[in-house]
């Protein structure tokens, strides 16, 4: 009965969620509005979808993919956005462009790169615009 009145503990936030909370912060500083976050359905999840405002083709649709690691011993961040990954972030903008009716903006894919060392306050943070091409999907797009 007493504890009932003890503030609710939370869980420690995972470093991944830690990178994906610097990123957003980072692109809201940069012009982006953040429209979702951690967005999933039945092919995927998409980390954060934002629309840059100031992209030179006009409003943009944009799928961040955030990788966080805490150093680069296993490679940089980035690095981890293979081919596989990136076919498989396509089918889900796809999905996500047609369920929201989207499909006439232009949209492209951001990768935004963290590290962040346990002992550091604040990341490394890269952000490539623009990181890869759409990827596999045919008559489609």
């Amino acid at each position: 009965m007493l504890d009932s009145w003890l503030p609710l503990r939370r869980r420690p936030r995972t470093l991944g969620e830690r990178g994906e909370a610097a990123a957003v912060k980072r692109l809201k500083r940069l012009g982006y509005k953040v429209v979702g976050r951690s967005q999933r359905d039945g092919i995927g999840e998409l980390d954060v979808v934002a629309v840059d405002l100031r992209d030179r083709r006009g409003p943009t649709v944009v799928f961040v993919e955030v990788k966080t690691r805490a150093s680069h011993d296993t490679g940089h961040p980035a690095d981890a956005v293979d081919d596989d990954k990136q076919r498989r972030l396509t089918r889900v903008a796809l999905a996500y462009l047609k369920r929201h009716g989207l499909l006439e903006y232009p949209a492209r894919f951001d990768v935004v790169a963290i590290t962040w060392p346990a002992d550091q306050k604040k990341p490394q943070i890269e952000h490539f615009k623009n990181a890869f091409d759409v990827v596999d999907v045919g008559q489609m797009f």
